[in-house]
């Protein structure tokens, strides 16, 4: 049987099943160790998120005055900042592959087959899942989480 190591495909010498760690996240779809092109590590991802919903939360703030000893208010303020959390992350990641947060700490949203654009399906799944919080928790060898193999994309650096 011929087959690639790559794939983790069993050897002909030895007989056994022969799997090839990567070095580093990305090397497998060919992307380099570090610089811009290579995966963005999970300390970015998590600022970029961050980043973002701070953005949000201010934004709301210029709408609803956070009132944190009435339920209410601060419910209306919450479902508003998620609403805007939602809509700056699926607009901007599908017109520009990145959130506002993650062009500040300098990686981006990009297709795994080589198109320009992530899109607003791509975003809005991309998005869902990430509120989620699981499904970007749970992370390959390369540092793709659910939402990115369920979009086929992957975060890469910038710089």
């Amino acid at each position: 049987m011929s087959g690639s190591l790559r794939e983790g495909a069993v050897s002909e010498t030895e007989g056994t099943d022969v799997q090839r760690s990567p070095n580093w996240p990305g090397e497998d779809l060919g992307l380099p160790k570090t610089g811009a092109g290579s995966v963005a590590g999970a300390g970015r991802r998590l600022g970029a998120l961050l980043i973002d919903l701070v953005l949000a939360s201010l934004i709301t703030a210029l709408f609803v005055r956070p009132e944190v000893a009435e339920a209410a208010v601060m419910q209306q303020y919450n479902y508003l900042a998620l609403a805007l959390w939602v809509g700056h992350t699926v607009l901007s990641a599908s017109l520009f592959g990145m959130t506002p947060g993650m062009a500040a700490l300098g990686i981006r949203v990009a297709r795994m087959d080589g198109a320009r654009m992530v899109g607003p399906v791509r975003a809005l799944i991309r998005c869902v899942l990430t509120f989620l919080i699981i499904p970007v928790l749970i992370r390959n060898h390369d540092g793709r989480g659910w939402h990115d193999r369920a979009t086929g994309t992957i975060v890469v650096r910038l710089r």
